[in-house]
């Protein structure tokens, strides 16, 4: 049995837990705690858990007994527990209420073909739970989900290194960091390459995250624990004084949350430079902020902070001084929960001084022209083999592609009708006949203006109309 039809019995329970009135968004927080327990018996990690809670204690009982007893374990594990399991069960309180749908999931779960799961890696069974949950609709969980093609992606492009310090501030279900351990893992023949003392390092201090959502933090520390990650992975919020720091990292890869703080209140954080309540402005300032010299990223960002003027104009300005802003990967629409959000990934490395780093800024249109991506046809590796090729090219300026541009930073630098100087970055695209040209449109006021005497004629019209058929009324 693979993985794929493993999840795919996994995601059928979420039928019975239904019944009980469990939403999508809390189905694989739910699962989670049992599945956990299972896994931890299959890998042979028991002694981890409390004597007396494990999953043979669990699978021994049924019905009331069952019920009472699996709330007793939640509340031991997250009180009395060790370490990470701590952290898992922390707070963790379970809305099953009928206990026959609580032995239901524990009977299937014992069930599976577990020797498959295992074989196939436990710890890319639940990556592929979480992705399942994520391409659901009804879950909402998309919004914290990154495709995981565009994960690999950018994980491979930027290509941390063993002895890095890589961190996630917007961790999620920790995708990219578990990435970036494959990623190494590939290139030093699973670790086996590196000394006890970095391989250690990789193991328990490379890969690190925040995340502010309590269950997705969960989440996260599951699917790190799962594949032998132990890097620590904070529950808060990034943008507040907790999430401060200064270059500390070599690798920043992330896909932080769109929008704005909520209630439209600014960050907390009084390091940030330029203040805004634009949380992706804010990620943004916080991760080039929080580079080595010499480290890179690549992050995930909305058009708007592309075009946005005032501080946004800003702290692009800030970004390209400080950071040597090499490439934009012009994402399609369709390939996120919210469909109509229009995405890029910016790809940096922080400069040896604060001052002028970005020469030229190379832009690749993955937009243009597409085929329309969603969940009946996802984003694939194969579409992203001419952004690669033109990526890692020796000589960028060979690459014959009409989606591959450059700009320079004095091309880059324009100035308005006023004499201010602008800096959007929004640019790069293909130009299209099936797209609006926005530039040869009417002037919306006297388009306006126009329809106006037009239906003003119109109503004069039917008024005559009106008076002429009242003359021919018969008295």
């Amino acid at each position: 049995m693979t993985t794929q039809e493993i999840v795919a019995k996994l995601w059928n329970l979420c039928n019975v837990l239904r019944d009980d009135g469990i939403t999508y968004q809390d189905y694989v927080t739910e699962l989670t705690y049992i599945l956990f327990l299972k896994m931890m018996n299959e890998t042979g990690r028991e002694e981890q858990l409390p004597q007396g809670y494990r999953w043979e204690d669990l699978t021994s009982k049924s019905g009331i007994a069952l019920k009472k007893f699996y709330k007793e374990l939640l509340d031991e594990l997250g009180e009395n527990g060790t370490g990470r399991i701590r952290e898992i069960y922390q707070g963790a309180a379970s809305n099953i209420d009928e206990p026959k749908n609580l032995e239901k999931i524990i009977s299937s779960i014992d069930e599976l073909d577990w020797y498959s799961a295992r074989e196939e890696g436990l710890g890319d069974l639940y990556e592929g739970l979480l992705e399942k949950n994520a391409n659901e609709k009804k879950s909402g969980a998309g919004q914290y989900f990154t495709p995981r093609v565009l994960i690999d992606v950018m994980t491979r492009l930027i290509a941390p290194q063993p002895g890095e310090l890589c961190n996630d501030p917007a961790a999620g279900t920790f995708g990219f960091m578990i990435a970036a351990d494959a990623y190494v893992k590939s290139q030093t023949d699973d670790y086996f390459d590196l000394s006890a003392d970095e391989e250690k390092f990789q193991r328990e201090e490379a890969f690190t995250g925040r995340e502010l959502v309590h269950d997705t933090h969960r989440l996260a520390l599951m699917n790190a624990m799962l594949h032998g990650i132990e890097g620590r992975i904070e529950l808060g919020d990034t943008l507040s004084p907790a999430g401060a720091c200064s270059q500390v990292y070599d690798v920043v890869l992330t896909n932080p949350p769109f929008g704005t703080k909520k209630g439209g209140e600014r960050a907390t954080r009084d390091d940030l430079t330029y203040v805004t309540s634009n949380k992706q402005l804010n990620f943004l300032q916080h991760i080039y902020r929080s580079l080595k010299k010499g480290g890179r990223a690549a992050v995930v960002l909305p058009d708007n902070v592309l075009f946005e003027d005032g501080v946004g104009d800003q702290i692009r300005c800030d970004l390209m001084d400080k950071c040597r802003l090499h490439t934009v990967l012009r994402l399609p629409t369709g390939i996120f929960y919210a469909q109509g959000v229009k995405t890029n990934v910016l790809f940096f490395e922080r400069g040896k001084t604060d001052k002028g780093n970005t020469g030229e800024v190379w832009y690749y249109d993955l937009r243009t022209n597409m085929r329309s991506f969603g969940k009946t046809h996802p984003l694939a590796h194969e579409d992203f083999a001419g952004f690669e090729m033109a990526y890692t090219a020796e000589d960028r300026h060979a690459i014959q592609d009409e989606r591959w541009h450059v700009f320079t930073r004095d091309e880059i630098r324009k100035h308005d009708s006023a004499g201010h100087e602008t800096n959007s970055l929004d640019i790069g695209l293909i130009r299209d006949a099936s797209i609006v040209d926005y530039d040869d449109l009417p002037d919306p006021v006297e388009s306006a203006e126009e329809a106006v005497s037009k239906l003003e004629d119109a109503i004069s019209l039917l008024n005559d109309v009106i008076a002429e058929l009242k003359s021919y009324e018969v008295e």
